[in-house]
């Protein structure tokens, strides 16, 4: 495990190694996929923590979306939603307005928007740019935005 991933389970998080890539919950095939997908975009766009973050413009972060899904009151170990109204009432917790109605809710899609939704209402936060740990892993290891 990462150090990122020992702080989310310190949290009450689930997180699994990005090393896993055998069964249900691997999540190495992600990793994998990502990795050539950061290849790719080059230097185009920053990769937090490894870069620095630009006073304007896009960033590239890693995120668990069961963060945004506890902060906006979603109880751990249960932040999947796959109803309109669950998705609507996370949203207000976190201060933003309920969504545009969807013609298939997933708990995919709930957590897209929500997590989209908590990333512009903590953006701003220095806290969650710099956690505690994070010097001693930014440039080997990285680190999952909103872990503290």
């Amino acid at each position: 495990m990462r150090k990122a991933e020992i702080a989310q389970r310190e949290q009450g998080l689930n997180p699994y190694s990005n090393f896993n890539l055998v069964g249900a919950a691997q999540v190495g095939k992600s990793s994998l996929t990502g990795m050539r997908m950061l290849h790719r975009l080059g230097t185009r766009f920053p990769i937090w923590p490894f870069d620095p973050v630009p006073a304007t413009g896009s960033v590239i972060a890693e995120i668990y979306t069961s963060v945004a899904a506890i902060a906006a009151g979603l109880p751990k170990g249960r932040t999947k939603m796959r109803d309109a109204a669950s998705l609507d009432s996370a949203l207000i917790n976190i201060g933003s307005e309920p969504h545009e109605p969807l013609t298939r809710y997933t708990d995919h899609a709930t957590d897209a928007i929500l997590t989209s939704a908590w990333l512009r209402a903590v953006a701003e936060d220095p806290k969650l740019w710099n956690p505690p740990g994070l010097n001693a892993v930014a440039a080997t290891e990285g680190w999952t935005f909103g872990v503290r």
